[in-house]
């Protein structure tokens, strides 16, 4: 028998059965400017007190250089949150961060028609 708070997470048909904004609990701003293509990678520092799960996954991802919005992706929660997960390891040094290597314009008129050329093709 488990206890109330001994099941799963994830479940299958509900989804997630933690409000994301547990995870940071409750916080909405990061500590750290970042933006959804900012990079960030693990310095190898070893973060000093708890991490939730969240945050071990989230380093974990961040071995090779990674974006703000692929962490969010792949801890499927909304980016508010993992900014502000993502700021706690910055915080703590357990990652370091960098703007883009490049930004595109983004009223680029090429850069548009790229984009939509393959959105297109997905159709």
């Amino acid at each position: 028998m488990t206890a109330a708070g001994d099941g799963p997470w994830l479940d299958d048909a509900a989804g997630r059965l933690v409000r994301p904004f547990t995870v940071s609990n409750g916080r909405t701003r990061p500590t750290v400017a970042l933006d959804l293509m900012s990079q960030l990678m693990a310095t190898g520092a070893t973060p000093l007190g708890y991490l939730g799960l969240e945050h071990t996954q989230a380093l974990d991802l961040c071995r090779a250089p990674v974006a703000v919005a692929e962490v969010a992706a792949h801890l499927k929660l909304p980016v508010a949150v993992t900014k502000v997960l993502l700021a706690d390891l910055v915080d703590c040094g357990a990652l370091s961060t960098k703007p883009p290597a490049f930004y595109h314009n983004p009223t680029d008129r090429a850069l548009l028609e790229a984009v939509l050329d393959g959105l297109r093709r997905q159709l």
